[in-house]
C-alpha cells in the first residue's frame, strides 16, 4: 500500500508541474524564435522577432528566442531550453531548420514546430513558403523597362532562390535585349563578399540590382543610391533605406504570416504540412513604385499582377 501511496504522489506531484499543464489544451502556452543571424540590424529577422512579440500580447504568454542557432546541436539546446519553459510553439526564422525540426519532432509530440521555404513537413512539423518566383517576375518587368544600359545585375545569396529564375523571365518579358549578369555569395550574411560582387557588376555597367539577401541587401541599396544606379528592395519595403534608388520592393510579409499561423494554431487548425502563399492570400506584394517608372508600366504592371491573382498565370503564360 505504501508503493501505491508513493506513486499516487509522484505522480501528482509530476502533473503539477509546469511542463504538465503547458500542453493539455492544444492551445498556446509559450513561443519559441530561433533565428540564424542576430535581431538587430536585420530587417527580415527583426520582422519575424516583432510578430513574435504580438503573439505573446495578443495570447499572454511568454516569447522566448535565441540568435545565431546554426547547427543541430544548437538547436537541439534550444528546443530543450524552450520546452522547460513551457513552450509548444517554435518557430525557425529560416530554411535551414527543416532538417533539424524533422529530425527533432518525435521526440517532441507535443511542441509544433513551423519553419520558413521547405519541402519537408510531419504531424507536428509545418513548413510555410512563399512563392518568391512571381514577385521576382513582376520586379524584372520594371528592371527591364527601367534599365537604361540594358546590363541588369542579380546578386543572391543562393543560387536555388526561386527569385532568381522569375526576375530573368520579367526582364525578358519586356526587354528582350538586356543583359542579366548573375552572381551568388553562397552565404545569407556575407555583405563584404556581396558588396565585392555589386562593385565588379558596377564595373561592366550595370544600372540596376536585385540583391536577393536580406542581409545585405540595405548594404547594396544604398551604394547603389550613392552611384546614382537603381536596385530592387528585397523581402521588405524598402524605399526609406535610399529613396532614390529603390524602383520598389519584393515583399514577404512574415510578421503578417507568423501571427496567422499562430491564430491557427491556437485554434487547432494549423496542419503539419506543406503551405505555399502568394500574392492572392496577401503574404507577397510589390512596394510603392518610384515616381519616375512611367505610368503606363506601372499600369502594365499593377494590371499583370491582378491578372494573376486572379487566374495564377503570369503575363508570359497566356
Amino acid at each position: 500500500m505504501k508503493y501505491i501511496y508513493y506513486l499516487i504522489m509522484l505522480l501528482f506531484i509530476i502533473c503539477t508541474l509546469p511542463a504538465c499543464s503547458y500542453f493539455e489544451t492544444g492551445e498556446i502556452q509559450n513561443v519559441g524564435f530561433i533565428t540564424d543571424a542576430e535581431i538587430d540590424n536585420n530587417p527580415w529577422t527583426e520582422q519575424g522577432y516583432q510578430a513574435m512579440q504580438e503573439i505573446g500580447d495578443k495570447y499572454d504568454v511568454d516569447v522566448f528566442y535565441e540568435e545565431n542557432i546554426e547547427t543541430m546541436h544548437q538547436v537541439q539546446q534550444a528546443v530543450d531550453e524552450f520546452v522547460n519553459d513551457g513552450v509548444n510553439l517554435i518557430y525557425g526564422h529560416s530554411n535551414i531548420y527543416g532538417e533539424y525540426f524533422m529530425t527533432l519532432a518525435e521526440s517532441y509530440p507535443d511542441v509544433h514546430f513551423v519553419y520558413v521555404n521547405g519541402g519537408e513537413s510531419r504531424e507536428n512539423v509545418t513548413s510555410i513558403n512563399f512563392n518568391a518566383h512571381a514577385m521576382g517576375f513582376f520586379a524584372g518587368m520594371i528592371a527591364g523597362h527601367m534599365t537604361s544600359s540594358n546590363d541588369i545585375g542579380i546578386i543572391a545569396a543562393y543560387v536555388w532562390q526561386p527569385e532568381i529564375e522569375g526576375f530573368f523571365e520579367g526582364v525578358k518579358y519586356v526587354n528582350k535585349e538586356a543583359d542579366i549578369k548573375f552572381d551568388y555569395i553562397n552565404d545569407w550574411n556575407n555583405v563584404d563578399l556581396a558588396l565585392e560582387k555589386y562593385n565588379k557588376m558596377e564595373q561592366q555597367g550595370v544600372d540596376i540590382f536585385y540583391p536577393i539577401g536580406d542581409s545585405f541587401s540595405e548594404s547594396i541599396i544604398k551604394k547603389a543610391e550613392n552611384d546614382g544606379l537603381f536596385a530592387i528592395g528585397y523581402m521588405m519595403d524598402q524605399k526609406e533605406v535610399a529613396p532614390d534608388a529603390v524602383l520598389t520592393s519584393t515583399i514577404q510579409h512574415i510578421g503578417e504570416l507568423y501571427k496567422s499561423v499562430a491564430d491557427d494554431f491556437n485554434k487547432q487548425d494549423l496542419e503539419g504540412k506543406i503551405y505555399t502563399y502568394d500574392f492572392k492570400d496577401g503574404y507577397i506584394s510589390l512596394g510603392e513604385l518610384h515616381s519616375s517608372i512611367p505610368g503606363y508600366v506601372k499600369i502594365q504592371v499593377e494590371e499583370d499582377i491582378e491578372e494573376y491573382i486572379e487566374t495564377g498565370l503570369l503575363p508570359n503564360e497566356y
